[in-house]
């Protein structure tokens, strides 16, 4: 992401290497052993546990926690990991508070639910500081599989496939691996490098090629990889951004969300990152408040979130809005862009005040800007792709898509919610698939 030098409220610097350092530090420092066994008592251990039922990979739950109770966390993590093999990197990022610690008996009888999410975490950084890789290869089948997209539904499928023995090729347009966990989550919530640590020890299953810098339409046809492979996955997330469809766009500090977080989270050294003055952020969704937090952390003066539906109908959970505000957010809601003003960068935005129908009630308020991000929703790129269905690959329970012998899943796919947890579900549901059809 660059900005024009007509931008010249958007610098580097702005905090010192200290400040930048204690901003972004872990959200949720790692429990230690005296703190996992203390939280892991408080578990009920439901016959017919609640957690169960929220978590979109099916963990058992009340098992893993017995575990680490019991002073196995090696053990909990393979629990874990037999149904999430990312389920260190979802112990940081899930939306915990609106799924299984939603629904903890704890948490309904005495609002305090167990500290599912942390505990998770401790039992997988557990059993990766150890080396281990707790699943072997199965013999070769001589099978080969196409995976495009290495996010976490490429690499939750590849890595089931690998432990079939199918010899499975992941490629990905970027430079790394790693899809949303690697450029999409917000820096203090993956630090230290986690994100790629993770990857590299998933690939440790062995069977499993990365192939960066190809994408489809740029170095790969699905023509090709039907004729090269005997089944093909396409784990692609959404690669374009909606635009805002108003006046003054096209502005120098008006950026997309997603690639400043990306960027954030490549760069070498914070304070080489330039962030605003007046910050604006449009959206109200998890990249809306990654962003808009991060530009606080970064030393933004003003950061202002504003959606245009109510607090209630944003998509970013209540803990994370809690979050942004108490970093200092500004939340505004019911308020639509209707124009963005400043004589060749930004200086203003300009907002309508709508109804909770979207309905505009024709007052209007400027805001100060001299940064702008959109996290207003992405969208599906790519040609040549099997039926779509409002705007995504149309599947099946099982990823199926209209065209035989290519599944799908993950944020590209009709399906659930756009979660890290629901895409590595998806991708390894597919596999399963996959492999049941290469027998």
């Amino acid at each position: 992401m660059t900005n024009s030098p007509l931008s010249e409220g958007v610098v580097a610097g702005r905090l010192s290497g200290a400040e930048l350092t204690e901003n972004f530090a872990d959200l949720h420092p790692a429990l230690d052993t005296h703190e996992a066994l203390v939280a892991a008592d408080r578990c009920y251990f439901c016959h017919d546990a609640p957690c169960m039922e929220a978590c979109p990979t099916d963990i058992d739950i009340p098992l893993f926690i017995r575990q680490i109770a019991t002073g196995t966390p090696e053990a909990a993590a393979r629990t874990i990991l037999s149904q999430n093999i990312l389920g260190g990197m979802c112990a940081r990022v899930c939306p915990t508070e609106t799924l299984c610690e939603e629904v903890c008996v704890r948490e309904v009888a005495e609002g305090k639910p167990v500290k599912i999410g942390e505990l998770q975490r401790y039992a997988t950084d557990t059993l990766m500081a150890s080396g281990e890789h707790p699943f072997e290869r199965a013999p070769a089948t001589g099978k080969k599989v196409a995976v495009v997209g290495a996010g976490p539904a490429g690499l939750s499928c590849a890595h089931r496939l690998a432990t079939y023995g199918h010899d499975v090729t992941v490629f990905d347009g970027r430079a790394k691996p790693g899809g949303l966990n690697e450029f999409g989550i917000a820096s203090y919530k993956s630090v230290d490098n986690f994100a790629a640590r993770e990857v590299d020890w998933l690939l440790k299953i062995g069977g499993i090629t990365v192939e960066t810098g190809k994408r489809l339409g740029d170095g790969l046809s699905l023509a090709s990889l039907q004729a090269d492979y005997d089944a093909v996955f396409l784990g692609l997330g959404l690669g374009g951004v909606n635009a805002l469809g108003v006046e003054g766009e096209d502005k120098s500090g008006v950026d997309d969300a997603v690639d400043f977080i990306s960027d954030l989270r490549q760069a070498s050294d914070l304070a080489g990152v330039e962030i605003g003055r007046d910050v604006v952020v449009i959206g109200g969704g998890m990249t809306a408040v990654d962003a808009a937090v991060q530009a606080k952390l970064l030393g933004a003066l003003n950061v202002s979130l504003v959606y245009r539906r109510g607090r209630d109908r944003m998509n970013a959970s209540v803990f994370e809005q809690d979050l942004a505000a108490s970093k200092g957010v500004r939340i505004i809601t019911n308020a639509s862009p209707v124009a963005i003003h400043g004589n060749g960068s930004v200086r203003e935005i300009e907002f309508e005040y709508t109804d909770d129908d979207l309905n505009a009630t024709g007052q209007t308020v400027r805001l100060a800007a001299d940064q702008v991000f959109k996290a207003i929703g992405q969208t599906l790129v790519g040609d040549g792709l099997p039926d779509l269905d409002g705007g995504k690959i149309a599947v099946d329970g099982t990823g199926r898509t209209s065209v035989l012998g290519i599944w799908a899943g993950g944020d590209c796919a009709t399906g659930g919610d756009d979660l890290t947890v629901t895409a590595v579900a998806e991708g390894r549901d597919a596999a399963e698939d996959m492999h049941q059809s290469l027998a």
